[in-house]
């Protein structure tokens, strides 16, 4: 049988993000989001990251990317954290960023680092993200 795009959408979801985080996402949704939860499944993850012309480390830069110039810092830490899962290293993380604050502008760019800088600290405390 072949895999629906909530299915695939749920499969992407898990290997960018990681199973932790969608399992705690799951448990969190309600009757007022559960067809907000199944949009994003089904479009962003199902459809679009699910397309084959980018690779998912270079989807998952380009969505950093537009994160900062966009300047969505509350989706940014979960994206950082989800580096590990996607081969995104901080290098890669820098030009990003760099590249952010000539087309995006010096605070977004400011602002990413310094929610990186977090994000990764926090992963390096004892319980904090692997």
């Amino acid at each position: 049988m072949a895999e629906t795009t909530y299915e695939r959408g749920m499969r992407i979801r898990r290997q960018v993000l990681g199973e932790q985080h969608v399992a705690r996402a799951e448990a969190l949704k309600t009757d007022l989001d559960a067809d907000f939860q199944r949009f994003i499944t089904e479009t962003a993850w199902g459809t679009v990251w699910a397309r084959g012309t980018l690779d998912l480390k270079t989807r998952h830069l380009v969505t950093i990317g537009m994160l900062v110039a966009c300047g969505k810092d509350h989706e940014l830490p979960m994206h950082l954290r989800a580096t590990r899962n996607t081969g995104v290293t901080p290098e890669e993380l820098r030009e990003v960023f760099l590249q952010a604050a000539l087309y995006a502008g010096l605070p977004a760019a400011n602002r990413a680092f310094a929610i990186a800088r977090q994000v990764f600290a926090e992963a390096t405390e004892p319980g904090g993200v692997p």
